[in-house]
């Protein structure tokens, strides 16, 4: 069976979500769902969330999981917020009690996770007729899945569009080494497996696009093609990360995504508040 998928692009952080379902009036997955968040006047608003939306009622579906790839450093989740209006369970690998665990003494992350299902590696689960299976790819991060459904596989931040390459690695837990046998995995699937993308920062002079094939990752990615060995790649990923910045909304998005989109707690005068760790040293490389 071949899955529809729809894409949706957020310019505004590059990231790209999924709608995959077996027809009209079919059970869905949405994936990577984006809460809009401006850190400059500290508001939040559901546009991204709208046009999914508008598009399961339009077709007629009824939507069964919410899944994150991983826990997103360039945007809010959309999960809980989604799930409030359409419904749905909220699923990501179980690696991120362990990410969690690695934020834990920077925010106060006690109390529930907020996500309704953690995937063990290998899971494999339905979306009403289609068949999913998880697999693990740590490497960006320990907790990072791809969901291979049908012929489509999402990886996530693992693997860009051939010409972009690859994710970075220098977040907390992070590994090298790691993802490039996380993708090695992935490219071993079928050649004309689709593989569709959570992110595109195109070149100039080229528009997003949002999936490839396993072949055409395999020819073309400037970071892991064939041919580009273990050694080679963690060489030069190490040292593209070197000249990274942080990632804009790294400490709001971690406050949220890993509570499975949830903001936190409003304080005594009923707003929630999003904080800034001063001079916190596990993100001193990162500082400019």
């Amino acid at each position: 069976m071949f899955p529809h998928v729809e894409s949706f692009y957020d310019p505004s952080t590059g990231t790209v979500s999924h709608i995959v379902y077996a027809g009209y009036g079919a059970q869905c997955a949405v994936i990577d769902p984006v809460l809009d968040f401006d850190a400059a006047s500290g508001r939040t608003s559901t546009h991204s969330l709208e046009r999914l939306i508008a598009f399961v009622e339009e077709r007629r579906l009824e939507v069964q999981w919410i899944l994150e790839t991983h826990a997103h450093a360039d945007h809010l989740s959309g999960a809980s917020a989604l799930k409030r209006r359409v419904g749905g369970k909220i699923g990501i690998g179980r690696s991120i009690v362990d990410v969690r665990s690695m934020f834990s003494a920077t925010f106060d992350l006690t109390g529930e996770h907020g996500f309704d299902h953690l995937f063990a590696p290998d899971e494999v689960f339905a979306i009403g007729t289609l068949q999913a299976q998880v697999l693990a790819t740590p490497g960006h991060t320990p907790a990072d899945v791809a969901f291979m459904i049908e012929d489509a596989l999402f990886v996530g931040d693992t693997l860009f569009m051939p010409d972009v390459g690859t994710a970075r690695c220098d977040f907390p837990g992070g590994n090298a080494r790691l993802l490039y046998a996380s993708i090695r995995r992935l490219l071993a699937l079928p050649k004309a497996m689709r593989v569709f993308v959570c992110h595109d920062y195109p070149p100039h002079g080229r528009e997003a696009r949002f999936w490839t094939t396993v072949g055409e990752q395999r020819k073309f990615n400037v970071h892991v093609r064939d041919g580009i060995c273990e050694s080679d790649f963690v060489e030069r990923r190490m040292a593209r990360d070197s000249t990274l910045k942080m990632p804009v909304l790294l400490f709001p998005a971690m406050q949220v995504n890993l509570r499975g989109g949830r903001l936190p707690a409003p304080d005594a005068n009923g707003l929630r508040y999003l904080k800034t760790p001063i001079d916190d040293m596990r993100f001193a490389q990162k500082l400019p």
